[in-house]
């Protein structure tokens, strides 16, 4: 009884929280920025299969897909398919037309692919460690919320530098693996870590995605992790919302800003407002939408709304307005064609500090997938900044505050 009676005045508050909003913008729209809202807070259970198989040729090796955005890009990408309980890997367009395209495929993992009538391509590519040609760890960070699992990935040779990689929103820590080998070429070891909520890290008490403003401290824990077994240079990589995550753990911990060296960033979650507005665009609805999500999220009932444990201020999030905060180099990497984190909020923060920031622009990669599209380009842009790290200096980069490829 007592838990129905708090659940009761949780849905409650909820819908008085949605009236009073209702009163003065509309009832539709209230409804709209409040579902939103949770959404972009809410870790997903599962991903949308938004790939058509159109057919499958397992002696032929190809596979043709119904043409999109995602099926048109160009590079390799991962393929899960029957929820993802399978797992191929795609080589690079064959054959674009207009209704089909097709690719070949590289590899069958696990499950029927040729039963296949539906996936979703992501670009992890690797499905762990084990597939590079590095011995590595399992290890255990201990966070204020208990253990998480990471992968720690030595350099070749015995090295004090590290690179802790924070994967994004929705991703796992896979995602990060694209970044091991430049980073080992380089000297550097790795650490891919795990964040709460995002499926592998214990939960948090709302199990809600604070958007960088929660998940710093894990990243805190992470360096605290990298110091006391050797770690004497530090730098963060952040994918996405990894990059916003990483960010705000600069800003927030001194502790973080002890060994810090530099920071990467591919595809950043700068802007979150500016984010919100262009994700309402894509569902065709007005970019003002985006402005009634923030002021859901950082309204005094968003708790109610949206399950979160405390209201996020997301302007409080925008490292452009601390970036004369930062005081170590960064390698920036954005694609214009992002497709889901406009790349302005990017732009701007390269413009505060262009003594500071190498912005990198990529044309034609969607999001976090710039190794698949340019992984020679991107590969390489990693590890000579790595390898840079001894002649780095702020004066480097202030003539360069962005780099057209």
């Amino acid at each position: 009884m007592p838990r129905r009676r708090g659940a009761a005045s949780a849905i409650g508050i909820a819908a008085g929280a949605v009236g009073l909003i209702a009163l003065t913008i509309g009832a539709a729209t209230a409804a709209t920025a409040v579902f939103f809202a949770r959404k972009v807070v809410t870790p997903p259970e599962r991903r949308e299969e938004d790939v058509r198989i159109a057919r499958v040729d397992l002696a032929a090796g190809e596979i043709t897909l119904l043409a999109s955005d995602e099926t048109r890009m160009r590079g390799r990408y991962g393929l899960w398919f029957d929820r993802d309980t399978g797992h191929a890997r795609l080589g690079d367009v064959i054959d674009d037309g207009e209704r089909e395209v097709r690719r070949p495929i590289e590899s069958v993992d696990f499950g029927r692919l040729d039963r296949a009538t539906r996936g979703r391509m992501d670009g992890y590519y690797h499905l762990g460690p084990w597939e590079l040609d590095a011995p590595y760890e399992n290890v255990v960070v201990d966070t204020e919320l208990g253990p998480a699992p990471a992968w720690l990935i030595p350099a070749a040779d015995a090295s004090a530098r590290w690179v802790i990689q924070v994967h994004g929103r929705g991703a796992t820590r896979p995602e990060t693996l694209r970044a091991v080998q430049p980073a080992r070429d380089a000297g550097w070891n790795s650490l891919l870590i795990t964040y709460r909520n995002d499926g592998e890290a214990p939960e948090s008490e709302d199990r809600k995605y604070g958007l960088g403003g929660t998940e710093w401290v894990d990243v805190v824990a992470a360096t605290r992790f990298a110091v006391e077994h050797g770690a004497e240079e530090i730098v963060l990589m952040g994918w996405s919302m990894g990059g916003a995550i990483a960010l705000q753990a600069v800003l927030r911990s001194a502790e973080v800003r002890e060994r810090l060296v530099g920071v990467m960033l591919d595809s950043p979650a700068i802007d979150w407002t500016d984010i919100l507005r262009f994700q309402g665009t894509l569902n065709r609805m007005p970019p003002e939408l985006g402005d009634l999500v923030v002021r859901v999220l950082g309204g005094p009932l968003g708790a109610g709304l949206t399950g979160i444990a405390a209201p996020i201020d997301v302007l409080e999030l925008d490292p452009v307005a601390r970036a004369d905060e930062f005081d170590v180099p960064m390698l920036l990497m954005h694609s214009v064609d992002d497709g889901f984190v406009p790349i302005d909020g990017s732009r701007r923060f390269a413009a505060a500090r262009p003594d500071l920031i190498e912005f990198e622009v990529f044309e034609g990669p969607r999001h976090t997938k710039l190794w698949n599209a340019e992984p020679e380009r991107w590969t390489g842009l990693i590890r000579s900044w790595l390898e840079r790290r001894d002649s780095l200096a702020p004066a480097t980069f202030g003539d360069e505050a962005e780099i057209v490829g």
